[in-house]
């Protein structure tokens, strides 16, 4: 299953000229405010009529405006969750979950998933709401209401279009964990909007970077996050990489061993199963880079690497990208350092990791 766009639309003072295909899993459409986003994904719910393209879900022909078919909104069986969850006020939970229901057909989504009430509830942890009124609701509790709703009307995939962006810090740490298990458990492909770059390394399984209407970078998340060269799209102090890792034991001392295909790392200790997998964002600015193997230092996490590529800007500081193992990572210094260790392509370096945070878990997939 996998959904292709190709579509040219004007954009303001810009054309929005935009072709990508979004695999099963989630596929994140990132860029800054006025790239494009919002109107790639009214366009694929059907909502906008673009100038001129096709879209096709898997292989069926949804738009082709040289052939003048648009397939209406209530036919291409998107599932859309908003940035506000439009929720019936007058209508208590149950009620708004099963009014999805409505518009389920019975064959179910081409996922072959065809969850009931009490299966979407349970997934979303909001079985104890189900009797509320929406107006007590918190903010993270309306949105988990509304992905449920969508989810009743048995899509084929899920649109959001900045699910999170009406959200607090709080609420939206409340969230995440329920978007991972959609993401993991149910097999359902998301096309997600969002400007946060933590947002994306959480939860995508591939990236769609829109620049000024165009797509700047697509492919999968591990390479689109760790390639130097979109940097000044996520921003020197967003700028990282994400690495794929299993849960190898939990220590006495509170501290969890993970195994990544460069070697060890050891993180406070997680909540999750040995043998689990997980995996952990690293900020370009925690990385520190030796020639030699450091001695006497109180860094646990210290990676062999060999430097694929340098990215200088018009300041002081580079972009070294990394390979440690099988995995890319990038690291900012100084020019002077880069130039004082006579960094280049080829050289064999050391990764100090100054602090790990967890960007993805997901525990027991296989």
């Amino acid at each position: 299953m996998s959904l292709s766009v190709d579509i040219t639309h004007p954009l303001g003072d810009l054309t929005l000229k935009t072709a990508f295909t979004a695999p099963s899993g989630i596929t994140t459409l990132f860029g800054h405010s006025g790239s494009g986003k919002s109107t790639v994904i009214n366009a694929v719910a059907g909502l906008l009529r673009p100038r001129q393209g096709t879209i096709a879900w898997s292989g069926e022909t949804l738009l082709d405006t040289a052939k003048r078919v648009n397939c209406p909104v209530h036919k291409r069986r998107f599932g859309l969750v908003f940035q506000d969850a439009r929720l019936f006020p007058h209508l208590n939970v149950q009620r708004n979950l099963l009014y999805g229901q409505r518009f389920a057909r019975p064959d179910g989504p081409a996922a072959g998933w065809a969850p009931t009430l009490d299966e979407v509830a349970n997934l979303l942890g909001i079985s104890d709401l189900l009797n509320r009124h929406t107006t007590t609701l918190s903010g993270g509790e309306k949105q988990r209401v509304a992905i449920g709703r969508a989810l009743l009307s048995r899509p084929r995939m899920l649109l959001m279009d900045e699910p999170l962006a009406a959200l607090d810090n709080a609420r939206k740490e409340e969230i995440l964990p329920y978007l991972e298990r959609l993401r993991d458990h149910t097999g359902l492909p998301i096309l997600y909007v969002s400007h946060s770059v933590a947002e994306v390394a959480r939860l995508a399984t591939s990236v769609v970077v829109l620049e000024n209407g165009q797509v700047a970078r697509a492919g999968p998340a591990e390479e689109v996050l760790s390639d130097p060269q979109m940097v000044h799209q996520f921003g020197l102090r967003e700028a990282g990489a994400v690495l794929p890792a299993t849960i190898a034991a939990h220590h006495d001392d509170g501290l969890t061993e993970l195994t990544v295909s460069g070697g060890q790392l050891f993180l406070p200790r997680m909540q999750a199963d040995v043998h689990s997998r997980t995996r952990v964002r690293i900020l370009a600015q925690d990385i520190l880079l030796s020639t030699e193997r450091p001695t006497g230092t109180s860094a646990l996490n210290i990676l062999p690497a060999t430097v694929v590529a340098l990215r200088s800007g018009q300041g002081p500081g580079t972009i070294v990208q990394l390979y440690c193992g099988q995995d890319r990572l990038l690291a900012r210094i100084t020019r002077r350092s880069a130039e004082a260790m006579a960094l280049k392509p080829g050289c064999a370096i050391f990764a100090v990791i100054k602090s790990v945070s967890i960007a993805r878990t997901d525990v027991g997939a296989g």
